[in-house]
């Protein structure tokens, strides 16, 4: 009965799959360089080959943890929340989101866009992938597009999901950490010639943080 408990209140959202909460520097995109509590929610089927976090893909391996202690444990810490996975998405953000809110926290999302749009945002940074796409609402509501460039291709890709955001929507070009060395000469070239680019890169990995 207690386990059926708490699967009802994870596909509510009142409890969630929470691999790691920590507190850092936003090391990518448009917030670059600001403190951050890190919100890292368990659960992803998208699937990245490069992913540098497949072990929050199985929600099965995270504790289901009470929304209430998680706005607790950041309201410590800082103003700005990211909420990421995994995919953030497969849950219902709405008790997350609103429990931070009510705490006067700035809320973000760092998001593949392949599930409904849930929650209150006050930052949606979307990071489309080809294996699973964004749903419409997703690329209408984002403040950020970031595209991980792997490779030549990825850039070309780029371009097509910049004609589905807002003209408003800020847009990032952030190579891949095991290619980066081979990429930034065609990222760095891509923004010279497409000024409405910007390089994003892992600062936080360059600076040995989390």
């Amino acid at each position: 009965m207690l386990e059926k408990t708490i699967q009802q209140q994870v596909e509510k959202g009142t409890m969630l799959p929470l691999m790691e909460e920590f507190y850092t520097i936003q090391g990518e995109g448009y917030h670059t360089g600001r403190a951050a509590y890190f919100i890292r929610v368990g659960g992803c089927d998208v699937g990245c080959h490069w992913c540098d976090v497949k072990e929050s893909w199985d929600p099965e391996k995270h504790p289901p943890t009470g929304v209430d202690q998680i706005v607790v444990n950041a309201a410590k810490y800082s103003k700005t929340i990211v909420v990421t996975g995994g995919e953030p998405l497969t849950w219902n953000m709405e008790p997350l989101t609103t429990g931070l809110k009510n705490a006067s926290l700035d809320v973000h999302i760092e998001t593949s866009g392949a599930y409904p749009l849930s929650g209150h945002w006050d930052w949606i940074c979307l990071s489309p992938k080809k294996a699973k796409m964004p749903l419409p609402e997703v690329y209408e509501a984002a403040h950020e597009l970031k595209v991980i460039v792997f490779n030549r291709h990825d850039l070309a890709f780029a371009k097509a999901e910049s004609e589905k955001v807002s003209s408003t929507c800020k847009l990032f070009l952030q190579p891949e950490w095991s290619v980066r060395e081979k990429m930034i000469p065609f990222i760095t070239e891509f923004v010279m010639e497409n000024p409405e680019w910007q390089v994003s890169l892992q600062t936080h990995k360059y600076l040995n943080i989390p």
